[in-house]
């Protein structure tokens, strides 16, 4: 077998275990709060949240080609060093995505892989084969705006229910309401989980999909566009519910119960808002982090009743983690790459 053709099987292969932490971590975000009210069991919100998932990365690919092809150039790198800058990457991610998964703390995982293949690529080409103008217009924007729209759509939705609950229910007992907005909450952790297979998703298949292409496995058409196989959005959909089915629990326990005190029309809110504002990224085709998000989501929904609510120390821990993780993959990934030449 050809050496290329052995790249293009590991990127497979780590690709998927990738897309397996990716689940753990990430896709766990998007059912933590149905959980962690009760709406839904946990075998239940799996299911739900697999479906939506693969029904979003059918839906748009716009983030698979950010990843694939946005953030190291094929330009001045040799087909078989494109290839190790990916194996490079995805091992980089794949290290520190496990690290923070097993303790239970929230990352971005998408940021993970960005920033190892990044390292990778400086290690293998210099700065020259960075494709700076993407990574500052799509991937370095979104880290920022990311949070922001998330803690904005979560306060905008809860205070606009809080308003209407006064004005219209204020005589209705609290716990009518709260069985309304439990039912209510299928509905909005199902297009959380939508919005999160539009974008979170697509980070494994955008890799897949741009190994093929490399490796001349898969055609690229003309007009600039980045196809994504059938079979590679179906594989990565099972692997992601597999990774949330086997190690989401520590990640949905931290988002669900250790964030904030949760009530149905909070986790509503944060579900509601954090799905609008990934959806908005993922039409620019920006990969941004559910977990910021959907974190940023659940604050906002808090916040501006009391703060008290809100757990700060717990936040602080995944703020910490969320600064660190780009730089520290990007250590990971340029490491992995050297490692790997000193062996080949």
């Amino acid at each position: 077998m050809e050496l290329v053709a052995i790249y293009v099987i590991i990127i497979i292969l780590l690709a998927l275990i990738y897309n397996f932490l990716n689940g753990a971590n990430d896709s766990a975000n998007a059912i933590a709060t149905v959980i962690a009210t009760k709406a839904l069991t946990p075998l239940k919100a799996l299911v739900l949240a697999s479906v939506f998932n693969l029904a979003g990365a059918f839906a748009f690919t716009e983030v698979a080609k950010t990843i694939g092809k946005g953030i190291v150039s094929t330009i001045g790198l040799t087909t078989t060093v494109f290839l190790l800058v990916l194996i490079s990457g995805l091992i980089g991610a794949i290290l520190w995505t496990y690290i923070c998964t097993a303790a239970g703390i929230p990352i971005s995982v998408t940021h993970s892989l960005v920033g190892a293949i990044m390292g990778a690529g400086l290690a293998a080409g210099g700065t020259s084969v960075i494709q700076w103008q993407i990574l500052t217009d799509k991937v370095f924007l979104a880290i920022a705006l990311g949070p922001f729209l998330g803690f904005v759509a979560g306060a905008f939705i809860f205070s606009f229910i809080s308003w209407m609950l006064y004005l219209f229910f204020k005589n209705t007992p609290t716990p009518t309401t709260a069985r309304i907005f439990r039912k209510l909450q299928p509905i909005s952790a199902s297009f959380m989980s939508f919005s999160h297979g539009m974008n979170d998703t697509q980070n494994a298949m955008g890799v897949i999909s741009a190994a093929l292409i490399a490796g001349s496995f898969l055609a690229t058409p003309s007009g600039g566009q980045f196809p994504v196989p059938w079979w590679v959005r179906i594989i990565c959909g099972v692997v992601m519910a597999l990774g949330t089915l086997l190690m989401g629990s520590k990640v949905i326990r931290t988002m669900g119960w250790r964030l904030t005190k949760l009530a149905p029309r909070h986790a509503f809110s944060a579900e509601a808002g954090a799905g609008l504002a990934l959806v908005a990224v993922s039409l620019a085709g920006m990969p941004v982090s559910t977990t910021h998000v959907m974190g940023s989501a659940v604050i906002g929904g808090t916040f501006f009743q009391s703060l008290n609510r809100i757990r700060w120390p717990e936040v602080g821990r995944m703020f910490t983690a969320w600064v660190i993780t780009l730089p520290i993959s990007a250590l990971n990934g340029g490491a992995s790459y050297w490692l790997i030449q000193f062996w080949t």
